[in-house]
């Protein structure tokens, strides 16, 4: 079962880091960090979430977590 949920937690974190990336390089984000010098606020977020969902489902699906 855990095995399961860390693919699934891989597989969303993968599809974040896509969305995250790809917000990072739209024309309004480009601008923004042209103007502020930060990226979008929402580009960080999902690049961010994406980042912890990998490692999550990493830990789940390498690390059996013993069942009692």
């Amino acid at each position: 079962m855990n095995r399961l949920l860390g693919l699934a937690a891989i597989a969303a974190g993968v599809m974040l880091l896509i969305f995250g990336f790809n917000a990072a390089d739209s024309l309004s984000s480009e601008v923004k960090e042209f103007v502020s010098g930060n990226p979008t606020d929402k580009s960080m977020w999902m690049m961010i979430g994406g980042g912890v969902l990998v490692v999550v489902g990493l830990g789940l699906t390498v690390l059996r977590g013993k069942s009692a």
